[in-house]
């Protein structure tokens, strides 16, 4: 069966792609070999949370993976793409008891166990739907390895890490300040608090004084948080206040005693030098607490609503509270002045809900000592490499200024700390298992920060803290993809702890890149409704389109702007590609792989796609190593659209519909040549198209997946060819250019003379006077040296040569004179119009000033035209 038999006459994304996925896995062309004893790569995928949908910005990161493990592969390299998800505890456990709600029921009615099982049921649901968007997207992933962040080994290595930190004193239980969500009714860590500008107020109180002699002012954003007051501080130099520090004054409302402390904190400029001291709600408050042993009364409940120690406001929600407690403030003339105030206000990144800042006993890793060691290998260039290198910047940053990571979460679906309290003396046990008089002890109900067991993600996935092959052979790894938002959250994360726990980097390169943004600049978000599904987009365009405009729309660490537009561009480059593959077989005539010679003469154009693919191999080779995929997709673009398709095809089908033999089997074995090379680049950008035209050209086999990547052949590069050809494309584009300036139709036959500087030019363009015939289309063409030019002509100097084309030939001068003076007069008549509504100035001070500047636009514009036009006319003149 011919080659293009097997073709579609249109190229059709979705039936190209049907069905390929599973043949690649199948095929297990994406499992790592290890004993294929070829060099090791290995990326790890940044596991996506089980809970849903893969979105734009995975879309983005994982297509860069993949290009990056697909041309390792091809380079001969045994690559390990590891794929996984994250049982992302918070998100997870929202879902689940969402659903039970609808149920009627909670996880309280179910029990633990019960509800840990029906956890495990939704992530067996979603784990599928996940793999069928790897699937659409054409993830090559080594199935055989995938991993979840509670399976058996991974939670070996969570309980490994913890008590190992745990002994080494880097891990410790304490009552401190931490960021609560109420929604969730869980700790979360700082960096999981989004910080949102919010209008609010400063409420401005009068405390009285214990021995009625006055009143000190406070003021504060939050009133109903005075509930908790056990102090007002004051700065010890601040001479307003040197005779009231000691003295006591009387919380209002609540009627508690209460003493004026003095201390360094207190800003004495800002609002009236006093402040009311919560220790139980506040961090700040609270390290002043503890320098002057106050008591820490806490004042709500976890889910945010006020507790007994709330006095008569017990039950009411804390936001309620707050309208609640302001009235009687004023009521009781305790306050006396609200202020509106613009203030940033921390939200939970997980529930959308406003973080409170409260007293709980928690686990913490202290960061200190981990943090100094990841910053010393940073510096001492033993560290990541960071690309862009600024974003090292923002890692450094966040270590050097980090504080202890708060990692116990009040959750049933995580890792459940190993720790164990006994019954009766609270002793603490930490270990991989429960004390051998289980019965004695309690373990701690809570589980661990979801970031706790992702920070070991590139290794424990790889079976670490067992010593096992694919841990000695894969890791570290050699490269992260990942947005810069999330280097604080989980990058910092995976360094100081494979730097703890296996003396190396995790990673060799980290290639961070931005945000999807809509076309706008702004920011997806369902508030918005701008967001983009990706599988929409790939149900349209085909994946290669969405994938490739992905790869290529940014560079790395920018954000990027998406468009259905840009996307279907893409499409129809992807549809340019498959027409001009199309066209090649068809005049291939059932060659096989073995036919393919290049050692035969070849033309100039032949010699001069030849060198052009080298260049492009070492380009986007080059490029690709550096990840500037941008660039590699600017170089592809413009050899494939315009070298080969625009160029070379068109020449080609001189020799196709020729007579001479030899030179058609030459362009045949070019046009294969060139195509199973330049499928070969693209490959990991669009793998769907270029497996599917690959498969239809003579190649050797099973799958482009593991072809060799395109190298260099020296033998195939000819510059003094090429040379030739660029001068032959200058002379036809000249052409072509000036047929449009006059706008004269390519069917038109007019006398062409070309004149060379030298006798090479000469030669080159004797040489190759068909190509200049069949794409110039000249009544008659004249090629000689140091020719004079013809009068009243149109003529274009390029490199070696000047050509000149009989204006006579090509015009109606006198007809074209009189159409460009009714142009003439027309813009004349647009540059009064508009002249004279500028010259109004009426008009130019009422109008808005969209409107006038619109009118200068248009102004300008006329006057260029006019400009241009009078030009043309004077030319015109002249000959």
């Amino acid at each position: 069966m011919p080659m293009t038999e097997q073709m579609s006459t249109k190229y059709d994304p979705q039936s190209i792609e049907k069905g390929r996925y599973d043949w690649w896995v199948d095929k297990k062309f994406f499992e790592a070999k290890p004993e294929s004893g070829k060099t090791p790569y290995t990326i790890v995928i940044p596991p996506p949370n089980v809970t849903g949908k893969l979105h734009l910005g995975h879309a983005w990161d994982t297509t860069l993976q993949d290009i990056m493990t697909r041309m390792k592969r091809m380079q001969g390299f045994d690559a390990l793409w590891l794929p996984g998800m994250d049982h992302a505890g918070i998100a997870t456990q929202a879902k689940v008891e969402g659903k039970l709600k609808e149920e009627g029921r909670s996880r309280y009615d179910l029990g633990r166990e019960a509800f840990l099982e029906e956890s495990w049921k939704w992530k067996d649901q979603y784990a599928g739907h996940i793999r069928e968007q790897w699937a659409k997207l054409g993830l090559g992933l080594d199935y055989s390895r995938e991993r979840f962040t509670l399976d058996a080994g991974l939670s070996d290595a969570v309980r490994e890490v913890f008590v190992k930190l745990y002994e080494k004193k880097l891990i410790y239980r304490g009552k401190y300040i931490i960021n609560w969500d109420p929604a969730t009714k869980t700790a979360i860590s700082d960096i999981e608090v989004i910080y949102k500008d919010v209008q609010g107020a400063f409420y401005h109180m009068r405390y009285p004084l214990a021995d009625g002699s006055g009143h000190i002012e406070i003021a504060t954003t939050r009133p109903e948080t005075m509930l908790g007051d056990t102090a007002v501080a004051v700065h010890p130099k601040d001479e307003r206040y040197q005779h009231l520090i000691g003295k006591k004054v009387i919380l209002p409302i609540i009627g508690r005693e209460m003493e004026i402390v003095a201390d360094d904190y207190v800003d004495m400029e800002f609002g009236s030098g006093a402040v009311k001291i919560t220790p139980a709600h506040d961090p700040n408050d609270f390290e002043i607490g503890n320098r002057h042993n106050l008591e820490r009364v806490l004042i709500m409940h976890e889910d945010g609503t006020m507790n007994e120690n709330a006095g008569k406001y017990e039950g009411l929600d804390r936001f309620e509270c707050r309208k609640q407690i302001v009235k009687d403030l004023q009521d009781l003339d305790v306050l006396f002045k609200i202020e509106e105030h613009m203030h940033s206000v921390g939200h939970s990144e997980r529930s959308g809900a406003v973080v409170e800042p409260y007293l709980s006993t928690q686990w913490f890793v202290d960061m200190k000592p981990l943090a100094a060691a990841s910053v010393e290998a940073q510096k001492n260039e033993t560290g990541v490499n960071f690309v862009p290198d600024r974003f090292e910047k923002t890692y450094l940053h966040w270590m050097e200024n980090i504080r202890d990571w708060c990692i116990s979460r009040q959750l049933w679906w995580g890792h459940q700390i190993p720790a164990w309290y006994h019954n009766e003396t609270g002793e603490i046990y930490v270990g991989h298992e429960a004390p051998a008089d289980a019965e004695n002890w309690t373990q701690d109900e809570d589980v661990l920060d979801t970031w706790f067991s992702s920070a070991l993600w590139p290794f424990s996935t790889l079976g670490w803290p067992k010593e096992n092959d694919d841990l000695s052979r894969y890791y570290p790894t050699d490269a992260l993809v990942t947005g810069y938002d999330i280097i604080n959250f989980w990058v910092s994360r995976m360094i100081f702890q494979a730097l703890e726990f296996t003396g190396e980097k995790p990673f060799k390169d980290v290639l961070i890149h931005g945000l999807v943004r809509d076309a706008e600049g702004r920011k997806m978000s369902k508030s918005l409704g701008n967001g983009v599904d990706p599988m929409d987009v790939i149900s349209q365009y085909g994946a290669d389109s969405l994938r490739y405009f992905l790869a290529t729309a940014s560079s790395p660490g920018q954000d990027l702007r998406y468009s259905n537009d840009k996307v279907e561009s893409v499409w129809n480059f992807a549809n340019k590609i498959w027409n001009a593959s199309r066209f090649a077989l068809m005049n291939m005539e059932g060659m096989t792989y073995d036919q393919i010679d290049l050692s035969g003469k070849k033309s100039v154009a032949d010699s001069w796609i030849l060198t052009r693919l080298n260049e492009t191999i070492e380009q986007v080779t080059d490029l690709a190593e550096r990840y500037e995929f941008g660039e590699v997709g600017r170089s592809l673009y413009n050899f494939i659209w315009d070298d080969f398709c625009d160029w070379y095809i068109e020449m080609a089908k001189l020799p196709l519909y020729g007579e001479d033999e030899e030179a058609k089997k030459m362009t045949r074995s070019v046009l294969a040549y060139v195509l199973d090379n330049t499928m070969r680049l693209l490959h990991p950008f669009m793998p769907f198209i270029t497996e599917e035209i690959w498969q239809n050209l003579p190649h050797e086999g099973e799958s482009i997946t593991i072809a060799a990547w395109p190298t260099v052949d020296g033998s195939l590069t000819d510059q003094s060819q090429s040379s030739s050809m660029k001068l032959l494309m200058d002379v036809i584009r000249s052409v072509r250019t000036i047929r449009a300036e006059v706008q004269s139709p390519m069917s038109k036959k007019v006398p062409l003379t070309i004149s060379a500087k030298d006798a090479g030019t000469h030669a080159v363009l004797e040489a190759n006077a068909a190509y200049i015939e069949r794409f110039c289309n000249p009544e008659t063409l004249t090629i000689g040296q140091n020719i004079e030019a013809p009068d009243k002509s149109m003529s274009a100097v390029v490199s070696g040569a000047e050509l000149f084309m009989p204006l006579e030939g090509l015009i109606d001068i006198d007809a074209e004179l009189a159409r460009l003076q009714k142009e003439l007069e027309k813009w004349a008549k647009e540059v009064k119009l508009v002249s004279g509504k500028l010259s109004n100035e009426r008009f130019v001070s009422k109008a808005p000033e969209a409107v006038v500047a619109e009118e200068r636009a248009k102004q300008a514009d006329y006057v260029e035209k006019h400009a241009t036009v009078e030009k043309r006319i004077e030319e015109l003149q002249n000959l």
